[in-house]
């Protein structure tokens, strides 16, 4: 192990100048954090997506807190390909053993091993003297390097400890075997300037700094992270330390997502890069937030809801104009389909014709001017005007009406593993139709029921389903997308209970098909 450990020493020195690596914490630091506890399934699953995703140091968690998270880094150790598996520990004997026996099966492994450094810790926490720390901190990187490829030491609360003091620290760690130093701003106290500064001193002042790798921690108690840790980055760091959608103690670590794409979007000012695919980002922070049932806030920076959605007139008319007016990336290079021109009361004519167009309208101006004054009382009425909505105005027809189909009654039950529901509708022509289907689960059977209260077939493309309104009563909105006669349709429900959101967003598609259909027509199928 120790040829092992020169030979990462040598790997550490010679690292490109302008990669960043990623730490990822999301797994130790976010997870850990109330409300986002996951399971071990719900953490290995989240494992294999960040190390697709291309995260170059993965956290898997605290094998000391508890036997389950000792199962679970063992578990992620053994099935990470081309990510280093780490592992948290104190500085002490009993971490370090428990973290290396946790990390036996890793292709590669570390141990990040913390020891708290500022005179605020080193009196009430740790009731120790500079030099109980510096022996504490010695002995501890010597008997990790023995139990895994590389070593990380970690100076908790390093951004309020006296930077002479610091660099002592860390020279120490550097000499006893640590392969990358991390100093963290455990608090969110910092600020950019200073964390640069601080950077900028350990690196001239650290013996043996051109042999390792400086890394940054930072949380986000000041609404900070992102920018201090793009300046410690600036000041030399090269590894940075971070969790999906930010999550973590307190208000949270730096954002991944964030740091990713400000250092591409800016590559040109920063000069360095990542081995990030991009492109995963979005399906990844979804799936965090499916694991933790967390959701991400919609102003959320890169895979918030409204990061790529427009209604502004005067943001809408310039996106149509040119993308780069009000867009300093794609959607597509976090993984996001489109840009969304959101339709409300703030929205102007030219997206409005936009959007009619794609749904075949091309009305002239006299007709324009009417839709757009019904479309704006309508806007001042709701949240978002959906597409059924826009179509019921270009048609002349009352956007607020419902129809020709009704639920009347509508029940769902899952036993076993099975899924059954059971639709009684009636039309506007006076019909009656009750119907009952299963289905792999409620949803899947209030689908087929309706297919067969109607006469339309139903056949899923695309369903989403996101909360509106919150607390224990909460809304959701379900919305359905489907093909039909050469044309996507949508439509959207809202009830406290998702099945009957679902079986109100395709009421909607199909009650859109058959208000176009002439009268007399046979019902046509619906692709949904």
């Amino acid at each position: 192990m120790e040829n092992q450990q020169h030979s990462e020493q040598n790997e550490a020195g010679d690292v490109a100048a302008d990669h960043v690596r990623i730490f990822d914490t999301t797994l130790r630091d976010g997870e850990q954090a109330p409300g986002f506890s996951m399971d071990r399934r719900a953490k290995l699953r989240l494992a294999q997506s960040l190390e697709a995703l291309g995260v170059d140091v993965l956290e898997a968690g605290f094998p000391q807190a508890s036997p389950d998270d000792f199962a679970a880094v063992a578990e992620i150790a053994r099935t990470l390909k081309t990510t280093t598996a780490c592992g948290l520990a104190r500085c002490q004997p009993g971490d370090i053993d428990t973290c290396g026996r946790a990390l036996e099966k890793a292709q590669r492994s570390r141990i990040h091993v913390f020891l708290s450094t500022s005179p605020l810790h080193r009196e009430h926490k740790l009731r120790m003297s500079k030099a109980q720390v510096l022996d504490t901190a010695v002995a501890a990187v010597e008997r990790a390097r023995q139990l895994c490829h590389e070593v990380e030491f970690s100076a908790e609360d390093a951004l309020r400890t006296e930077p002479d003091f610091l660099a002592e620290v860390f020279s120490a760690a550097v000499a006893a075997g640590a392969t990358t130093l991390n100093a963290p701003d455990t608090v969110g106290y910092t600020t950019p300037a200073e964390i640069a500064e601080l950077f900028g001193y350990l690196r001239q002042h650290v013996r043996g700094a051109d042999k390792v790798i400086f890394s940054s921690h930072c949380h986000d108690d000041l609404g900070m992270a992102v920018a201090n840790s793009l300046a410690a980055i600036g000041a030399g760091a090269r590894q940075v330390e971070c969790t999906i959608n930010g999550i973590g103690e307190r208000a949270g670590n730096a954002a991944l997502e964030e740091i990713v794409m400000a250092l591409k979007v800016r590559k040109p000012y920063f000069g360095v890069d990542t081995r990030i695919d991009t492109r995963k980002l979005y399906p990844t922070s979804r799936l965090l937030t499916q694991l933790t049932n967390q959701p991400v806030p919609r102003n959320k920076a890169i895979v918030g809801e409204n990061a790529f959605a427009h209604e502004s007139g005067i943001h809408q008319h310039g996106m149509l104009k040119h993308r780069g007016t009000y867009e300093i990336m794609r959607p597509q290079d976090v993984g996001i389909g489109e840009t969304r021109l959101v339709l409300g009361k703030h929205s102007g004519r030219a997206a409005l014709r936009q959007r009619l167009e794609s749904l075949g309208h091309t009305p002239d101006e006299a007709a324009m001017d009417s839709i757009f004054t019904r479309f704006k009382l309508l806007a001042d009425k709701k949240r978002e005007v959906h597409d059924e909505d826009l179509e019921a105005i270009a048609l002349g027809q009352d956007p607020e009406a419902t129809g020709p189909w009704h639920i009347v009654q509508l029940n769902s039950s899952t036993h076993l593993g099975s899924a059954s529901a059971s639709v009684k509708l009636a039309h506007d022509d006076g019909r009656e139709a009750s119907e009952a289907a299963i289905g792999d689960g409620p949803v899947d059977a209030v689908l087929r029921a309706i297919e067969r209260a109607t006469g339309h077939a139903v056949e899923l493309t695309d369903f989403s389903v996101r909360a509106v309104s919150e607390g224990g009563d909460a809304q959701g909105q379900a919305q359905l997308s489907a093909r039909h006669a050469d044309r996507d349709w949508c439509g959207h429900g809202i009830s406290t209970d998702i099945v009957e959101a679902t079986a109100l967003a395709a009421l909607a598609i199909i009650n859109r098909i058959e208000r176009q259909q002439p009268v007399g027509a046979p019902a046509a199928v619906a692709h949904l």
